[in-house]
């Protein structure tokens, strides 16, 4: 940035997105050979939009979304439905998580349901960073998903 002020990267073409999405297919195809990786799908020609659903010991089945937008690469993956129980504990252990995050942090989102969200530049986006970001969304859900289920449905999780 100029003067302690960022400066946002201008917007990518039609073009450059294309080259970057055929970057990221790529990637997805390799992830076949991947034993966490249950299936990977493309979204429609033209939204530049991958699903990876992967396989878990602690969350037995999860899906991690990647999408691009102009400037950035969208991660982002469900962990849990609205805690209906200790909400303000639950909260707070995601928060508290966030300090030790990389990349990725936790979010409340839609029906207050907790997920784990980030964004990259796209110039940053090759295959080590779409492999990190995927396997920072498998151990971050695999290492709290018990946590934050025990506290926000205490009275009925049983595992």
């Amino acid at each position: 940035g100029r003067g302690g002020i960022v400066v946002a990267a201008p917007p990518w073409a039609a073009a450059q997105l294309a080259d970057l999405a055929a970057v990221i297919d790529a990637w997805a195809d390799e992830q076949a050979g991947n034993p966490v990786v249950a299936a990977v799908e493309r979204s429609t020609p033209g939204e530049h939009r991958w699903f990876i659903r992967v396989t878990g010991d602690e969350k037995s089945v999860f899906s991690v979304w990647f999408w691009l937008e102009q400037r950035t690469l969208h991660v982002e993956t469900y962990v849990m439905p609205a805690p209906e129980e200790q909400r303000d504990r639950v909260f707070e252990y995601a928060l508290r998580r966030n300090a030790r995050l990389e990349g990725l942090s936790f979010a409340i989102g839609p029906e207050d349901g907790l997920y784990l969200m980030g964004r990259v530049p796209l110039a940053q986006v090759d295959h080590a960073e779409l492999d990190r970001l995927l396997g920072a969304a498998y151990m971050v859900t695999e290492s709290c998903f018990r946590t934050l289920m025990r506290l926000g449905f205490a009275s009925k999780f049983t595992g």
